[in-house]
């Protein structure tokens, strides 16, 4: 049974992923054998705390998984965790009146799942005192999720950060570091997120910066013994892959461009026996020759969309193993790879595969985000028609022209709201804007 601490916040934008990060970084540094996790469907912040740790970072969703999935990434964890939140504390999808849903997705119902401890980040740069009635609320407001001390974040001065810890100490409250605002360790960002971590100029000066600040800002010994056992599982049967396998040998693309793939997706796939092999797209390589399945992941297709549709060598061999019927799957930036054409946010219009009949455009974008449940509108190697998952979109582009296909999912949001269909399949090629977490009927 593992120990573990969650780090949250009262917002997002408060700093908690830098300081997960110097956090992470530092106690590796220290020797201590240490993983981490994020809450609910990202795909960005997980690769930064595998480069800070060494080690996978795997997500935790309470709303998109089932418990046996959830169940069995808790069970994965060695003997200590740092699980990083999402948004604010208490935020989760709606799912209607209840005012803390035990599997909204939220950070406060994975702390109500596991019995971890709380550390909240607060940015404090433009409040004094007021942060004991902040702090105070969060500590009230659901006796199941314990708050076990708090970061104060974007200090700006020593007297300021004495008021800070003076408000606090008389309300009650444990402060296990104040820690200085620092240009080093602020992050790029681009549309959908952060820029990646593959992509970050000099990453593991940015990590060690953000632990040297982390190392002399935050009490690394209290926040250690801060950590509690996870509560006891209860009869939790062994969890089903996530996705069936779509084939014995899955050719999965990965670079810059399809970095969007879960890790307990392609677990899941090897634990069932199938063998996978990795392709870069973008370095024009085709998928490996004896694969029965190719996996687009999603990505940053549009910012590489000129060299995508220059890479003969990756397009011909995709649409050679089309012509000899392998299962070909795109997922939201596969998904538009898949597709005719993909319109980047210039204008220009760059050519794709052609395997599916859409085109996508991110000339006029439109936000599409949030969890969504999916049916299966057809037979797919996933399972069969009115088969029912669960998983994100999470994307800017629209979808344009004509598209002579049949749908491949009817989607709702959370609440169930009736969103349409979404999606194409065309023989054994198929995909859509969805990011599938896991299935929901099964």
């Amino acid at each position: 049974m593992s120990k573990g601490l969650i780090i949250a916040a009262p917002a997002s934008g408060s700093g908690k992923t830098t300081i997960t990060l110097g956090l992470l970084r530092a106690l590796r540094r220290k020797g201590i054998d240490v993983t981490s996790s994020k809450v609910g469907p990202d795909y960005i912040d997980p690769a930064f705390h595998a480069a800070a740790t060494g080690r996978p970072c795997v997500n935790l969703d309470s709303w998109a998984m089932r418990p046996e999935t959830l169940a069995a990434a808790l069970d994965d964890a060695p003997d200590f965790t740092i699980v990083e939140g999402v948004m604010g504390l208490f935020d989760g999808a709606h799912l209607g009146a209840d005012p803390a849903p035990l599997a909204d997705g939220s950070t406060a119902s994975l702390a109500r799942l596991t019995g971890w401890p709380v550390l909240l980040v607060v940015d404090a740069a433009r409040q004094a005192q007021s942060v004991a009635a902040l702090v105070g609320g969060f500590a009230r407001f659901d006796p199941d999720v314990r708050l076990a001390g708090v970061i104060l974040n974007k200090v700006g001065s020593e007297k300021h950060q004495a008021m800070l810890r003076q408000a606090l100490t008389a309300a009650g409250q444990t402060v296990l570091g104040a820690v200085r605002s620092d240009a080093q360790i602020a992050r790029p960002s681009r549309h959908l997120g952060l820029v990646q971590a593959g992509e970050h100029p000099d990453l593991d000066a940015f990590l060690d910066a953000a632990a040297d600040r982390m190392s002399g800002d935050l009490d690394l010994d209290a926040i250690m013994e801060a950590a509690a056992l996870r509560a006891t599982a209860t009869g939790v049967a062994p969890a089903a892959p996530p996705l069936p396998p779509l084939g014995q040998r899955i050719a999965v693309a990965r670079d810059a461009a399809f970095a969007f793939s879960y890790p307990h997706v392609l677990d899941g796939w090897r634990h069932a026996g199938a063998e996978l092999s990795f392709f870069s797209p973008l370095g024009d390589e085709a998928p490996a020759p004896d694969a029965d399945t190719v996996f687009l992941p999603g990505g940053y297709p549009e910012l590489h969309a000129a060299r995508l549709a220059a890479a003969t060598i990756f397009m011909e061999g995709l649409r050679a193993h089309a012509r000899a019927g392998a299962r070909i799957y795109g997922e939201c930036g596969g998904y538009m790879t898949l597709g005719q054409a993909l319109t980047d946010a210039d204008g220009t219009v760059h050519r794709m595969a052609g395997l599916l009949p859409h085109a996508t455009s991110f000339a006029e974008p439109k936000r599409h985000l949030g969890y969504r449940i999916a049916t299966m509108l057809a037979d797919t190697p996933f399972g069969p028609a009115r088969s029912i998952w669960r998983g994100h979109e999470f994307h800017y582009a629209a979808t344009v022209g004509a598209t002579d296909s049949a749908p491949l999912f009817r989607i709702t949001d959370a609440s169930g709201s009736d969103l349409g269909e979404i999606g194409a399949q065309i023989g054994t090629i198929f995909g859509s804007f969805m990011h599938l977490i896991d299935r929901a009927d099964a």
